[in-house]
């Protein structure tokens, strides 16, 4: 069983799962970041890495990530594990940031079907690589059920907000749009903005996300 970071009220009525992204491991300061704002508002945020991240923190080689579809059945079995650990009345979702949030998506659909899972969290959701729109990584989510939010950068080089709004996407998929922000929702200095109030804006968009 992979190794699971807690944080928060651990009999907190929601709880959110949350991978990480393709080159920054669960302990990644934006990670850190998101967890914290969370738990000080009344979530309990579980964090976990797939093996290649966990292999590259003990000391092993440094392995490129492997493609999205085959971390799925990591994801859904830490999903299975948490849920088994979770107070009846507690409601879990699950999600990540970038790439540990594509993966979650992939994985979502069923979950929630089988009311394992309450929703999706994605921060950052890598619609498609850089410099390649038309690479989209979003078939999965035209149909899509499982209510979902998705926090996002307007200039995120991974689909910024006017490609966004062009996709064919589910009606259960709500977006928090970071003004100007990245990849990772870091807006540029020139706005007048930081990254620590855009973190607080999504956190807060979060909460009141699970708390419907």
């Amino acid at each position: 069983m992979t190794e699971l970071l807690s944080q928060g009220p651990i009999l907190a009525r929601h709880h959110l799962l949350l991978a990480h992204g393709a080159g920054a491991a669960m302990t990644s300061p934006f990670m850190e970041a998101i967890a914290s704002r969370l738990a000080a508002m009344g979530l309990c945020v579980h964090r976990f890495e797939f093996e290649y991240m966990a292999a590259r923190r003990s000391g092993g080689t440094r392995r490129p990530p492997p493609k999205a579809e085959s971390l799925m059945s990591c994801y859904a079995h830490v999903t299975q594990y948490v849920a088994t650990q979770l107070a009846a009345e507690s409601r879990l979702y699950i999600g990540g940031k970038s790439m540990g949030g594509r993966v979650a998506s992939l994985v979502a659909g069923d979950l929630y079907h089988s009311g394992a899972v309450a929703g999706l969290v994605c921060l950052g959701y890598p619609f498609h690589p850089p410099h390649h729109p038309e690479k989209l990584r979003t078939a999965h989510l035209s149909d899509f059920a499982c209510p979902t939010l998705i926090v996002q950068g307007t200039r995120d080089p991974f689909g910024g907000r006017a490609e966004c709004e062009s996709y064919e996407l589910s009606d259960a998929i709500k977006f928090h749009w970071i003004e100007d922000g990245d990849h990772d929702l870091t807006p540029p200095r020139r706005s007048g903005r930081t990254f620590e109030h855009e973190l607080d804006q999504a956190a807060a968009a979060i909460v009141a996300f699970v708390e419907v």
